[in-house]
């Protein structure tokens, strides 16, 4: 048997179980590691959604150029995606993210422009602008835009949920996710509510960004957006993808915090990933430690892979220079 392209290798990704890190914890905590996908990312899933979506509604025709605002991640899954159907891709990012995720989406023939971080999100340099302005420049482009696309959600609901009921049998009692553009957390908080709706959703945010108060307040508080180093959770905006009623509550993760559980993943878990799941792993054990009990079985979501972060987090020299080591 094989695949007729890299792509349908997407999805079925393993649930993992956490032993050293959860030391003192009661009940199961689990992490769907999502590097497993052909992109080394969970975006992959939506990546691929998104693009089908728009062909079938003919918002993206032979030939066409996708155009996206990313982090890097939706970048590669898009990339992957317009390999195998043969567009081009144009990708802004912001520069705060590092040099290895813009070499790979380089690596993959995409064509990116770096646009400030410490801007706002309507400064016409900002990553979102620079990429709208392009979509309407370029004839039989395409912006997915991921943050309010709900075909984001959509992936998450049809795919990655079903996955995690399969895989814990039905056990699954807590959810946890980064989030950011609110796809992945929201389209399987949704789909396993349906099963479950006594499951608790917890998302991960990061200080510098207004998710959390915005669910505690319903305020969308400027004084709250301030740069962080944290790489692909939290937001300045409040995407569409965000469903506010599918997550229970929002736990801030520090950037020092984030890194540091992120490479005491690789170091006693084998588990070579991202940041953000450092981030989501910290606050996923945060909130277990209170309330996890012996028969509950918590799922952490570990969206990407330790390689778009060698110059960073996994460098000593950097960490030093940050004061985290």
């Amino acid at each position: 048997m094989y695949l007729n392209h890299i792509v349908e290798a997407i999805g079925n990704t393993p649930l993992v179980k956490l032993n050293k890190v959860t030391d003192g914890i009661r009940g199961t905590v689990l992490a769907k590691v999502e590097y497993f996908n052909p992109g080394n990312s969970v975006k992959d899933r939506m990546a691929v959604k998104m693009i089908e979506d728009a062909e079938k509604a003919g918002l993206l025709k032979p030939g066409g150029t996708i155009i996206e605002g990313t982090s890097g991640n939706t970048g590669m899954g898009l990339a992957l995606a317009a390999i195998s159907k043969g567009y081009r891709c144009i990708f802004t990012m912001s520069d705060k993210q590092g040099q290895e995720k813009r070499d790979i989406l380089k690596a993959v023939g995409a064509e990116i422009i770096i646009c400030p971080t410490d801007v706002t999100p309507d400064d016409p340099r900002s990553y979102y602008s620079v990429a709208r302005k392009l979509n309407a420049e370029i004839p039989n482009s395409f912006y997915p835009n991921q943050y309010d696309n709900l075909s984001n959600t959509a992936a998450h609901y049809q795919q990655t949920g079903p996955e995690l009921w399969v895989q814990t049998n039905g056990h699954i009692t807590h959810l946890a996710c980064g989030v950011g553009t609110g796809g992945t957390i929201c389209g399987t908080s949704k789909y396993l509510k349906e099963q479950n709706a006594q499951l608790v959703t917890v998302g991960i945010d990061t200080y510098g960004s207004v998710f959390k108060k915005y669910k505690e307040t319903g305020i969308f508080d400027q004084n709250e957006i301030y740069p962080y180093k944290t790489e692909g959770i939290g937001e300045d905006i409040l995407p569409k993808n965000v469903d506010f009623d599918q997550i229970d509550l929002f736990i801030k993760v520090a950037d020092r915090d984030g890194a540091l559980m992120t490479r005491r993943l690789a170091k006693e878990e084998g588990l070579f990933v991202g940041w953000s799941c450092g981030s989501a792993v910290f606050g996923a054990l945060e909130y277990a430690r209170e309330h996890l009990q012996e028969d509950d079985t918590m799922v952490v979501i570990l969206p990407d892979h330790g390689t778009r972060y060698l110059a960073k987090i996994y460098n000593d020299d950097w960490m030093r220079a940050q004061g985290w080591l």
